[in-house]
């Protein structure tokens, strides 16, 4: 074991230089020396975790004290704090709360597993599940969990995932039966629905609640699709049909009609009208294949679906998307419709959330105006966490060409960019001719 000797606060710069010495070392062939040095960099990873909860919590506390001292009410002293914390570490704010609620357990309520953590013992993931594990404990029995499984380090040594939470749960058992029940009651007041991408263009959705509710809606589907299938005639597997139910029996529409709310496809022209190969994106799913995105709009006209085409006039290089401008305070339908197309997902930097809100990015309070330029769909947290005190925003003029930016400055100075993502649009035409009358459309200079 390697002790340092440390007479000095460890600073930022002490880390990077650490860092620039990692991304420029060459490493020892041999495979001894190689496991060697892979498991010290474990250590590196779950001590450096550590010092990020201890660091996390400190600046909290710093933050609401500073707060409370200046009579704020209570319920400013924290506010904003988790969108601070995830911004730092480069994640959304909800995952920047789920860290300062970690490193406020480690710091006040469970000092053995902070410790464990310090000398590597435990990585981040088996640390939340201890604090998720006796998260409706008391203080007490918490703390008590804490020494009776961290204090010793032979008592977890070699225990995974499965174990870990096993003994956990035994001893929140042991200790407080109760807790589970109100570990039940706040899951379940968690339910909710969520869809996300998966391969080949497909899409999961998922609803969480309680146990019973989700086996008795797994077996109605099954049920009702034996029937079908008894019935004869039908050519889909059993999982093909029960899939088709839940969609009819969601949107109260036939699955080979089609879904009778609007789907949005960005799609250029090129590659709807003459086969090009530029990828479409479909609002709340993502990039699609072109091959995909026409297949889709063809099958919809040989339905009854109604079908809407709205031109998007985007640059050809960059692909920024052409404001609009507005007088009103609240966002009109249109432009509003034309931020969720340009921005897609929140626009606070690595937040993927769903937009919720058409937020004006200056004020119009301050004389902000309504317009795509001065407008960002940001998800609920974000738009809320950005009222805050001390936070600020701005949109960073650029040229007409340039896809719209959005700069977040937080309370300590730090500043975020983020860049609306380009438009599925051509870049280069055949002719060389309308290729310079495209690019004149979008010269500055222009009258």
């Amino acid at each position: 074991m390697v002790t340092a000797l440390q007479d000095s606060p460890l600073t930022s710069d002490d880390l990077l230089r650490f860092v620039a010495r990692l991304q420029s070392s060459d490493f020892d062939a041999d495979a001894a020396a190689g496991i060697d040095l892979i498991s010290a960099l474990e250590t590196v990873k779950c001590a450096s975790v550590a010092a990020q909860a201890v660091v996390t919590d400190a600046v909290a506390t710093s933050i609401s004290n500073e707060r409370r001292e200046r009579g704020k009410p209570k319920a400013q002293w924290r506010t904003g704090i988790a969108s601070q914390i995830g911004l730092a570490r480069r994640e959304s704010p909800n995952r920047g709360s789920t860290h300062l609620g970690l490193a406020r357990a480690l710091v006040h309520e469970m000092p053995h597993t902070l410790a464990r953590l310090r000398a590597g013992d435990l990585n981040e993931w088996r640390a939340m599940i201890l604090a998720r594990e006796t998260a409706c404990l008391t203080v007490e029995d918490r703390r008590t969990i804490d020494e009776r499984l961290c204090a010793d380090p032979a008592i977890l040594a070699g225990a995974g995932d499965r174990t870990i939470e096993g003994r956990a749960r035994a001893l929140a058992n042991e200790l407080d039966a109760a807790s589970q029940v109100k570990r039940r009651a706040k899951a379940y007041a968690a339910r909710r629905t969520s869809t996300r991408p998966a391969p080949e263009s497909m899409g999961l959705f998922t609803v969480l609640t309680s146990m019973e509710k989700t086996v008795c809606m797994w077996a109605t589907l099954r049920r009702d699709a034996d029937t079908i299938i008894n019935t004869g005639g039908d050519t889909r597997t059993r999982d093909q049909i029960m899939a088709d139910l839940a969609f009819e029996r969601i949107t109260g529409a036939a699955a080979a009609q089609g879904p009778p709310v609007t789907v949005d496809i960005v799609i250029s022209d090129s590659t709807l009208l003459a086969g090009a190969n530029t990828s479409a994106y479909m609002h709340g799913h993502g990039d699609i294949p072109s091959d995909v995105a026409r297949q889709l709009i063809s099958d919809a006209l040989d339905s009854e679906t109604h079908i809407a085409l709205r031109r998007l006039y985007a640059h050809p290089t960059s692909g920024a998307l052409t404001a609009v401008e507005s007088t009103s305070r609240a966002f009109p339908t249109a432009l509003g419709r034309l931020i969720d197309l340009r921005d897609r997902t929140c626009r606070t930097p690595w937040c993927d959330a769903p937009i919720r809100h058409h937020d004006h990015i200056r004020p119009h309070s301050a004389g902000g105006r309504t317009s795509a330029e001065n407008g960002a769909g940001l998800c609920a947290a974000c738009n809320y966490a950005k009222e805050g005190e001390g936070w600020t925003a701005e949109a960073v003029r650029g040229t007409r060409s340039e896809r719209h930016r959005y700069r977040l400055i937080s309370p300590t100075g730090h500043t975020y960019d983020s860049s609306a993502p380009p438009m599925p649009v051509i870049e280069i035409y055949n002719s060389p001719a309308e290729n310079v009358m495209l690019l004149g459309l979008f010269d500055d200079d222009a009258a």
